[in-house]
């Protein structure tokens, strides 16, 4: 794209629900490198409050429609990517500026290749646009995503801000703080503690200070923005030494121990004790709980068996979050559960009355259970006649697992001893005697509706069907975490359904479906994967199948696509099956990888003018039939499929180009 050029999504995918914009630059010296920020406005091209601005320290939003994914390395410098769901934006936002700044008094000029581009919801690049002179310039807007009646365009900006962040975010209606509160509330985030080590010393020193704009003399005092942006340094587990013990029945000592857990009440106050107590202690892991359900950031502390007023009995949540930033408390209410208990409706009402009564800002759950889009697990009246209303979250004690496993392998949070807090919670949550196991439980109409299908009883309607398809659609949610906190990578579950589909109503349809061909089916979308990672549960005959399409190369001789593919798949497994998909037809050539490494030509149609459309891999296992979670049953078999397949096939695959020839003509204005 050029400058000032614009492009519908709509015409270049159909898949344009979601979408990821990624900012790049290189440095000739290697050292350069800028935050991005994303602001959402409204009609009047304005924020609608401080919240619609987005970046390091604010990187997600409540709804899900803006999620700051961080930086990707790349050959000589980085990438910055930005996660939007389109059909989570709010009706009121008409544009979506996607913008970074530099720090320290460094400038775009100083950086070579600037650009952004789009890729659409599985991972198909769109467009590319270079700005090719940025100048002395601090900020810069890339672009912007706005609406067009039912859709949304996308339009190449490259305007540079001499006055940097400050200028760019005023321009939109940020409030910019004043210096002081900004120095006030960074220092106000970060932990006492009896005295900087070695590391400290380096972390603290790394903190660029901030220096006015070249016109700052000349011009009126103004207030300016200093958002934070030294980063966390990433210090990653070192390798275990050698062990000390005498032998394997030697235990290490634990902070958080399991061993005298012996009641569900017992686990859950452990759980909730555990959980609060690291994320004050770790305040990378604390904001990224917290900060999906509105929270600022700023000084945490947690509470556990707080007593509070409620009628004639006084009620006790488990715990208390509060975030203090410039003299304004957040406050949530905790309700936690651990193994299979359910979250009960009076007790969570009770909470909601509470906080609204109280002024407090949410309540969370916290279960092994995971929530649905549109389906809440419990049933609450919020009255809307209150002045101050309560927002209701819930959070998955398997999701709490995956923000310590990403922040632990893969991004790191400032220290070593941040780092061991973070590794014994998660050995804590990992072990069978906590109770915070995640989605473990298929429910209670497993067994028939697997038997109905068996023997051609379960008809259309039934009730139990959809119950097993809301329990596969929250193991397919767990699922996704799990392989995202190995990985380090973003993974969704991929819906191809319409924008605005209610979710009710594509379960029951699933659950006809369930009825007719006995197929439990889902799409995961992984981060650089070459295209969907397919799911099938066949309850007729047992089987599990795992699979991935990907598309034939633009350029090239099919034989040598046949040879280049069996070759990059030398190390999986010899059952593979690969598939080649031809234009107009069921399916073309296939067989196991073994049978066809010797020999890649059997891959090709016997027709020669037959149009080879792209290749689909699959593995097969046996499915478990409990269930729960144990060793044969059918959740650890799905969720065992999905790791073998990513990690012995998918691995292998090259990630998809950087988009089709004709959607890069549509996209070059």
């Amino acid at each position: 794209m050029t400058m000032g050029s614009n492009v519908s999504l709509t015409a270049l995918s159909e898949n344009t629900g979601s979408a990821i914009v990624s900012l790049g630059w290189s440095s000739p010296t290697g050292e350069g490198d800028a935050d991005v920020s994303v602001l959402l406005l409204g009609a009047d091209g304005k924020v609608r409050s401080d919240a619609d601005f987005y970046f390091y320290n604010n990187p997600v939003a409540a709804d899900g429609s803006v999620q700051l994914l961080g930086k990707e390395p790349t050959g000589d410098g980085s990438e910055d990517r930005i996660s939007f769901d389109l059909t989570a934006v709010p009706a009121e936002v008409e544009r979506i500026v996607v913008a970074a700044s530099r720090y320290e008094g460094a400038r775009f000029g100083e950086l070579d290749d600037v650009r952004v581009t789009l890729a659409d919801a599985v991972g198909e690049g769109l467009l590319r646009f270079v700005i090719e002179d940025p100048g002395q310039v601090s900020a810069i807007i890339f672009g912007e995503l706005y609406r067009r009646g039912e859709e949304w365009k996308f339009r190449a900006v490259g305007q540079g801000y001499e006055s940097g962040l400050a200028g760019l975010a005023t321009d939109f209606g940020v409030d910019i703080e004043d210096d002081e509160a900004e120095s006030a509330a960074a220092i106000a985030e970060q932990p006492a503690a009896p005295g900087p080590d070695a590391q400290q010393r380096a972390a603290l020193e790394a903190v660029p200070a901030p220096r006015p704009p070249a016109d700052e003399e000349a011009a009126p005092k103004k207030r300016t923005a200093r958002p934070r942006t030294a980063k966390a340094r990433v210090t990653p587990p070192r390798a275990p030494a050698k062990s000390l013990a005498e032998n394997e029945s030697w235990r290490q000592a634990r902070l958080f121990p399991v061993s005298a857990l012996k009641g569900d009440r017992d686990r859950e106050m452990r759980a909730t004790s555990v959980l609060l107590s690291v994320m004050a202690q770790v305040p990378r892991f604390g904001r990224r709980i917290t900060a999906p359900f509105g929270a600022p950031s700023g000084r945490m502390e947690t509470f556990t068996e707080v007593s509070l007023p409620h009628g004639d009995t006084p009620r006790r949540p488990d715990g208390v979050i509060r975030v203090e930033r410039a003299g304004k408390l957040w406050t949530a209410l905790v309700e936690t559960k651990t193994n299979g208990n359910a979250l009960k409706s009076e007790q969570v009402q009770a909470y909601m009355d509470i906080a609204a009564r109280r002024g407090y800002e949410a309540v969370i759950t916290l279960s092994n259970d995971v929530a649905l889009e549109g389906s809440p697990l419990v049933d609450v009246k919020i009255d809307r006649r209150r002045k101050h209303q309560v927002a209701l979250w819930h959070l998955s004690w398997a999701e709490v697992a995956h923000q310590a496993q990403m922040l632990i392998r893969h991004e790191g949070v400032g220290n070593a001893a941040r780092t061991w807090l973070l590794q014994d919670l998660l050995h804590y949550l990992q072990h069978d005697n906590s109770g915070c196991h995640g989605f473990q439980n298929m429910g209670s109409a497993w067994v028939p509706v697997r038997n109905g299908i068996d023997d051609e009883t379960l008809c259309q309607g039934d009730s139990r069907a959809l119950e097993v398809v809301e329990s596969w659609e929250r193991l397919i949610r767990q699922v996704c975490l799990r392989l995202g906190g190995e990985l380090g990578q973003k993974v969704l579950p991929a819906q191809r359904t319409r924008r605005g589909t209610d979710p009710g109503a594509r379960r029951a349809r699933l659950a006809d479906q369930l009825c007719v061909e006995g197929r439990l089916q889902a799409e995961l979308r992984v981060e650089g994967a070459p295209g969907l990672l397919g799911i099938s549960a066949d309850l007729r005959t047992a089987k599990l199948r795992t699979s991935v399409e990907i598309p034939a190369p633009e350029q090239g001789y099919p034989l040598t696509w046949a040879k280049r593919l069996i070759r990059r798949l030398a190390e999986a497994p010899a059952d593979l099956h690969v598939e080649t998909l031809v234009e107009g037809e069921a399916g073309g050539p296939r067989g196991t990888l073994e049978r066809l490494r010797p020999e890649p030509a059997d891959l090709l149609p016997k027709d020669s003018a037959t149009r080879i459309t792209g290749f689909r891999l699959s593995l097969f296992k046996g499915m478990g039939s409990g269930r729960g979670n144990a060793e044969s049953g059918f959740i650890r078999s799905v969720d065992d499929a999905v790791h073998r397949f990513y990690t012995s096939v998918v691995v292998h695959l090259d990630a998809p180009a950087s988009g089709r020839a004709a959607a890069k003509e549509r996209a070059t204005v």
